[in-house]
């Protein structure tokens, strides 16, 4: 299996949370630059034109990335703090080919950079027929400490797996 994982601004997926996604595949992790550009699927997707990505993930920036790519490839998708809202004028449907696919999404209710609540209110708003797993932790802010993140991994490939 084949997973493409996209961090956030100013990030780097670390050894700690490779090691974890390793357990169920090939973990492709490209640098991503999000200082010119923020919403940049199209030049993402170009850089594995010759790979099959059979799950896509992100966190913040990444899965806000990871959310159109899923979309655009019919790809189930694992986000973390994805900053829907912020965007809301992307028009996320004008490209999208192979349809709606399934999403895993956690929002940290203390997260002090991704409103989880204005994250609920649009896809709220903006659902489709997307299948969508929504967790919100109360506690949890805009970082993902790895046991959380485990975890989330595990949920996601159990539920993928079967």
């Amino acid at each position: 299996m084949n997973i493409i994982y996209l961090h956030g601004l100013n990030s780097k997926l670390s050894d700690e949370k490779r090691e974890v996604l390793e357990k169920y595949g090939q973990v492709f992790a490209p640098d991503i630059n999000y200082s010119e550009k923020h919403f940049q699927p199209d030049h993402i997707l170009k850089q594995f034109s010759n790979t099959e990505l059979n799950v896509i993930m992100g966190s913040s920036m990444g899965a806000l990335n990871a959310y159109a790519i899923s979309e655009i490839i019919g790809r189930p998708a694992l986000l973390f703090n994805p900053p829907l809202a912020k965007y809301r004028k992307i028009e996320f449907s004008h490209k999208f080919t192979h349809g709606l696919s399934p999403k895993q999404i956690l929002l940290g209710g203390s997260d002090d950079v991704v409103n989880a609540a204005e994250t609920l209110n649009f896809l709220g708003k903006n659902l489709g027929k997307s299948e969508l797993k929504i967790k919100v932790l109360p506690e949890l802010g805009h970082r993902i400490p790895i046991d959380v993140f485990s975890s989330q991994v595990e949920d996601f490939f159990k539920k993928l797996c079967y």
